[in-house]
This record gives structure tokens, sequence and C-alpha cells, in this order.
């Protein structure tokens, strides 16, 4: 691991530029993004970017985190939309009683960190969570799909608001369709184009250019009305965007007339909720991928955006939260202090300033598919996919939490979604409402600390949600760097949520040098293979290899290799490959190791699971890789199937500096293969003509060197036996030619 940049101002005169050249693509994205957000909220388009401004100078001056971006996030659409419907007097200051409502939640957060209160949103049950996001998502769709179509829907109901898009789609702008549609595909496809050019601009911004010369083609500068295929439709000025020419003409002020209300307070805690919830998920989503593995004071960070979101409410600013996709882009591009995000909110005060002009000529439908392509991932059916295979009965929280949200409110599904939960486990449990919460809160677990300095966590009774603050406790008094045995064999059920903090703390604690074991669940059962899914003990039972697993335990029989299914969460030594410098990896299992004889090459084949994308919305993946540990140093570079547009395949190439490496005698090997690295002489040294005849007349897999070993994949999915086999078969014939060479 790197060491760690200076703190404060040291760190700032240190790592300025690295910074400041970080926060520059950041806030390209944040300028489309925070002007959309507000549109989408019902809210002036500057209260976006305002938040954005505010988020980036004021949150830098106190926070807990180190390399986090903040400003309005997707999250927020939502809570402001319901606190404008609620309050709505017909004063027209509804937007102003919600601003007064955002300072008083943000006073509250200030005051929950001061507590150190920051641990609470751990005991919100995570599939609870993304069933609130997945509505959250719904409901941003059927909003601005309206906008994206040139359509209207009068309906509150978001239910008929989806309906109402397909019955209006006939009437749908064919011109305000064109831009939508054209956004809408460079988005899908902008991951597979290849052209370095292209990527000197994230994504939203080009989708922001792109639609500016069809505006000037239809003319939406003027009021008139356009043909096509013989039917007339309207377009002009109220199709863009409208900002004013000064910032300071957008500042708004919060109207505390509503306070007495119940109207009030409950945009008041469904904002507090929202944001102190994905805030402090995303913080700990963003330490997982700081290179430097630092970790956020939870506390301070929950302190620091409610100070913000007091000062944004009271200039007519959206709530701010830690934003990921802001967050990844700033790591991916090199920060490493805090200061970056001063930087990209002063930079986004720049370019609202020199870039109004031209932002005012940005048709409302580009910001619109922004939002709607955003909406679908959060509930698309990937993110259904991912929680049924966590369990049915997670799938059953997390609809019930959607729905009940998408007829109420955010409050309300929150809370309901918490009571189903919780009415479940009892359920699942089989015992008394009052003994339950005995097990919960007076459970007996204890740490007990072992004479040669390593720790036993016994966690017994039930562990699900309600009783993560008291374990809590427990791991807080094991140090760094010690070890820990967790054992889970005297628990009657163990929950989703409490193995999902298990898991975040055994990797905390490994980072620190600590070797954590989980165990004691070999009698659990459960409705998922999935490793972090919701457990109940039956003592009766006995763990059974899957078929698949008894395949490879036979293979390894047979062959003399080792052969563990238990799940080894023991992956550093994957970050070290560039494909998963920038992927989180929850864990690996099935393990197959073995030794090639003569040759002094250790291999590991293993099935790994990791995530892709944002902390609520990522795809998790599984797939078979094989690890050839060599016993010589080679160049590092990455080798992938040419012209394959793999989703996966390395979409921040252009930022590496990464270039293919042709070579001109062997000119199908080059239209076959892609190969980059930073170092060319010495990978062209690599490639004899040895090296290129074993590649062109064998099986193409992605293969990636870091130096000392490679790893070697086919597929994102798990491996049959027989591809196993033929991993092992291809694994020792490059094994024998690195051998052979000099």
């Amino acid at each position: 691991m790197e060491v760690a940049p200076k703190k404060g101002f040291k760190g700032l005169i240190e790592n300025w530029q690295s910074d400041l050249i970080a926060a520059v693509s950041v806030s390209l994205i944040a300028l489309p993004l925070s002007l959309g957000i507000a549109l989408a909220a019902g809210a002036p388009a500057m209260s976006g970017i305002l938040s954005a401004i505010v988020g980036g100078v004021v949150t830098t001056l106190y926070r807990g985190g180190h390399i986090s971006v903040n400003g309005p996030a997707k999250g927020v659409i939502a809570v402001i939309l319901l606190g404008i419907t609620l309050m709505d007097d017909g004063s027209g200051q509804a937007f102003n009683y919600v601003l007064a409502a955002v300072v008083i939640s943000g006073a509250i957060q200030v005051l929950l960190g001061l507590l150190k209160l920051g641990r609470l949103a751990d005991i919100f049950h995570s599939s609870v969570i993304h069933g609130i996001l997945a509505a959250i998502g719904i409901i941003i769709f059927a909003k601005q799909i309206h906008v994206a179509l040139g359509t209207h829907s009068d309906s509150p109901s978001i239910i008929q608001n989806l309906i109402d898009a397909v019955v209006y789609l006939p009437k749908a702008n064919p011109f305000v369709v064109i831009i939508a549609l054209a956004g809408l595909l460079l988005l899908l496809f902008n991951s597979k184009i290849t052209n370095r050019l292209f990527h000197i601009l994230p994504a939203p911004m080009w989708v922001i250019a792109l639609s500016i010369p069809f505006v000037y083609a239809f003319n939406f500068f003027d009021e008139h009305t356009l043909s096509f295929f013989g039917k007339a439709y309207e377009v002009g000025p109220e199709l863009l965007l409208d900002i004013p020419n000064n910032i300071m003409d957008s500042i708004m002020h919060p109207n505390f007339g509503k306070i007495d209300t119940i109207e009030f307070w409950i945009t008041v805690v469904s904002i507090l909720i929202i944001t102190s919830i994905e805030s402090l998920a995303i913080a700990k989503a963003v330490d997982k991928i700081d290179p430097y593995k630092r970790k956020t004071d939870l506390n301070k960070d929950l302190t620091g955006i409610g100070l913000s979101t007091m000062v944004a409410g009271m200039i007519g600013g959206l709530p701010i939260i830690a934003v990921i996709i802001r967050s990844t882009v700033n790591i991916h591009n090199g920060a490493k202090t805090k200061w970056s995000n001063l930087y990209q909110g002063l930079l986004l005060l720049l370019f609202i300033m020199v870039l109004s002009p031209i932002m005012r000529q940005v048709p409302l439908c580009a910001f619109a598919i922004l939002l709607v392509y955003t909406g679908f991932k959060l509930a698309s059916p990937a993110v259904f996919k991912q929680v049924y295979s966590q369990g049915t009965e997670q799938l059953i929280f997390f609809l019930g939490t959607m729905v009940l949200t998408l007829y109420t409110n955010l409050l309300i599904g929150l809370l309901g979604g918490l009571l189903l939960a919780l009415v479940s486990h009892m359920l699942l449990a089989r015992v008394s409402i009052p003994q339950f919460f005995k097990m919960v809160y007076k459970s007996g677990s204890d740490l007990i600390v072992k004479p040669d300095g390593s720790y036993d966590l016994k966690i017994k009774g039930i562990a699900n949600f309600l009783g993560i603050l008291k374990a809590d406790k427990l791991v807080a008094q094991i140090p760094s760097g010690a070890d820990v045995n967790i054992d889970l064999s005297e628990t009657r059920l163990v929950g989703l949520t409490y193995m999902d903090y298990l898991v975040d703390y055994l990797k905390t604690q490994k980072n620190t040098g600590g070797n954590v074991i989980i165990k004691g669940l070999d009698t659990h059962v459960s409705s998922s293979s999935h490793n972090r899914a919701l457990k109940i003990s039956l003592k009766s039972s006995a763990a059974k290899l899957s078929p698949r697993q008894t395949r490879l335990q036979n293979l390894a029989n047979e062959k003399d290799y080792q052969y563990e299914n238990q799940v080894d969460w023991d992956t550093k030594h994957l970050k070290d490959f560039h494909f998963f410098e920038i992927r989180p990896i929850d864990r690996k299992s099935n393990c197959l190791k073995g030794t090639f004889n003569g040759l002094d090459v250790s291999w590991e084949i293993s099935d790994v699971t990791f995530s892709e994308g944002a902390a609520f919305t990522a795809e998790t993946f599984n797939t078979t890789l094989m690890v050839l540990k060599l016993n010589k140093k080679i160049p590092i570079f990455t080798m992938e199937k040419e012209g394959v547009l793999e989703k996966l395949f390395d979409r921040v190439m252009a930022y590496t500096g990464y270039k293919d490496i042709d070579f001109e005698m062997y000119p199908d090997f080059s239209k076959k293969f892609l190969i980059m690295g930073n170092e060319e002489s010495e990978i062209r040294s690599f490639f004899t003509d040895k090296m290129i005849n074993f590649f062109e007349n064998h099986q193409i897999y992605h293969l990636e060197s870091n130096g000392e070993a490679l790893i070697i994949f086919d597929k994102i999915k798990l491996a049959r036996t027989d591809e196993t086999i033929a991993f092992i078969d291809y694994g020792k014939d490059l094994a024998t030619l690195l051998n052979d060479m000099k």
C-alpha cells in the first residue's frame, strides 16, 4: 500500500496539481447532473448548482472523508418532490417551505454527528434501503420520461404517470424525442467507444453538447411549429433550460411559515433519513475504493454534511450528500486529498458563470434523459435479480418497501419495510415476541481475549439489523491488526444486513494486518446460495456440497489438487491487477489449488464475486478465474479480444495512459488481440514468435500480468468442470512456455 498523502494544508500544497486535474473531470460531470437533479426535483435549475458549489466549498472545510465529492444526488429528488407536494398551499412558496425543511434537517444532522450517532445508519435493513432507492428510481423515471418525450401528466400518482407515458406516447413530440434518443444511445454505448478523444469529456457533457446542434437545427429559440409526417408539433424556448444571467439572482431564502405543520416535519424527517443513510453508505463505499485505504470519520462527516445542508438551504440549494459517481471519477483521475472537492466546487462556480449563455441553449429533454437513464438503473431488472439472488425473503422486503413507498411516501415506505423485515424475522426465528427481543438485546454475545493476543467474538441469539449497534460496541474493543475468530454457531438467525456488517469489518481488519475468520454457519440453512443470505439454524442439518462442488471435489481427489469450498475473504492479491483496482471484490470461493511439477509455478482457480458501478446501483458479478504465480518477472500488460465490446472491460482505459500495441509482422494476431501496457518495448520483447504463436493457437482468454503473476479468465460467468480442466491445461502450457523463455 502506498504512503497516504498528508492531511490539511500540507496535503493541499503537496498534491494541488493532481487534485485540480481530477476536479476538472468531476466538475464537468457535476454541471449537467446538478442542473438535471434540480429540474427533476421540481426546483429551480440553479438550486442544484448552488448545492454542488456549497458541497464543494463548505463541506471540504469540515468533513470526515478524505476523497469523496459532495453535492446534490438522485436520492434527494423524491424527498424534494414530496415536500413541494405536501406544502403547496397555492402561495407560490412551496419550494421556500422546502428550503426551511432542508435547513432544519441539516441542523439535526449536525446534532446526530456531534452525538456520534453516525452508526445509526447501519440498523436500516439493506433490502429495505434498496427498495426505497428502487422506488426513487421509478419516481425519477415516471416524472422525467414525460420531459424526454415532450408529453405531460397532471396526475399526482407515480403509477398513473407511468401509465400516462404509454398512453401519451402517440402524442410525443418527435423533435424532443430525437434529442432524447440521441442522448440515450450515447449513454448506452459510451463505454464501448474506444476513441480516446471521446473520453476527454464525460458522457453527461457529451449528451449536453450533442443536444445543442439539434436545438439550432429545429430552432427552439423561436415559438413555431414543425411538421413531422404531416402532423404539426410546437417547439420553442419553453423547451430550453432557463437560468438567470447573474448567479446572485438565483438565491432564494427559506420560509419557516409551515414549521408548525405535520407536512413540514414529514418533509424534514424524510430528507434527514434519506440523505443521512445515502451519505454514510456512500462514504463507506468510497473508503473501499480509496487507493490509500483511509477511513471516513462517519460522525464528523455527518456533521460536515449537516452544516453544508444548512448553508445550502439558506441560499436556495438542495440537501448535500456524498455522491458516488463523482467520487469514483475523482479517484480514477488521481485525486489524493479532500481539496479536490473544494476545487470542483470552485470550478463549478467558474463554469456556470462562463458557460451560462451556452447552458441556456440546452434543451430540457437532454437533462431529462440523463435522469431517465439514472432512474432506470436504480430499478432495472438487474437490481431485482440481484436482490432475489440474496434470498426469496429479501425480494419480499424489497418489493414490499418499494410498493409501499410508491403508494404513500418515503417515510412510510421505510418504516413499513423495516416492520415487514422485523415481523418476517420473528416468524422465521419461531420464538415468542418477548423472547425474540431478548435474543436480540440480551443474547449473551461476548468478546474473549486469548493468551496469544487474538480475539474470539461469540455472537449468540438473533443476529439481525437491530443487533448491529451492540455488535459494533464489541468490535470497537478489538485493536487494529489483531486476529479475530467470529463464531456464529449459537445464533438462531443471522440476517443479511448483519452479515454485511461482519464482512465489512472483516475486510477493514484485514487491511490493518489482522486475520479474521467467520465460522459456525455449517448447520444454518438459507433460501439462497448467496453467502450473505439470511440464515436460520437447524442443528440437525448438515452442510451439503452442490453438484458442481462435488465435481470439483472429485477432480481434486483424482488429480491430487487442494480444494476448499468455503468462502475465502482474503482477496488482496487480486487488487494488484488493473481489472480489480477499480472493482470492489467481495469474496472468492471454491478454490482449487495446485503446482505444475518441474516448473515451480503454483496456480489457483476460484470463483470470484465482485461489483461494478455505484454503491446502491452496483451490479454483482461472478466469474471463475485462474491465477498463475510465476517464478520470474514479466512485463505488466493486459490482453483482451480485439473488438469485443465487453461492458466490463476497462471503461477507464482512456485515463490510464495505456494504448493498444500492434505487431506489424503479425497482422492477424494484432487484429485478434488488444494488448495494452505502459512499457511498450518490454512488452514487445516479451511477445516473441513462440509466444504469439501460442496465443494464436489457443483459446482466447482475458489475460493480465501484474509483473509477478497472471490472471486468466474467459467470460463473466462460473466455469463448468470441463472449462476448469481447460484452464489448468492452458495454464500448464503457458507456464511451460514461460519457463523456456530466457
